[in-house]
């Protein structure tokens, strides 16, 4: 086998696959638009339940304020 018969083949084989890739897509595309047009009625069925207002938080704990009254102060010191 000649290097002209290896590349030819090689490009043969290159546009064999890259047909079939863009005939995967045309399908695919085809397809995704037959199940949206198949699908719409349907839409409004899977809607989710509108969700509760949440709630308010509690007002913050003693920890909690300690905590960041030693995170402040941590701050302040090393800034010195």
């Amino acid at each position: 086998m000649s290097n002209i018969d290896l590349i030819w083949g090689g490009i043969q084989l290159m546009v064999f696959g890259m047909g079939m890739v863009y005939f995967f897509l045309v399908l695919m595309i085809a397809l995704m638009s037959l199940m949206e047009k198949l699908l719409k009625p349907f839409a409004g069925m899977l809607e989710p339940a509108p969700k509760a207002p949440a709630k308010p938080k509690a007002a913050a704990s003693s920890d909690d304020v300690q905590l960041a009254a030693v995170a402040a102060a941590a701050v302040e010191m090393a800034r010195k």
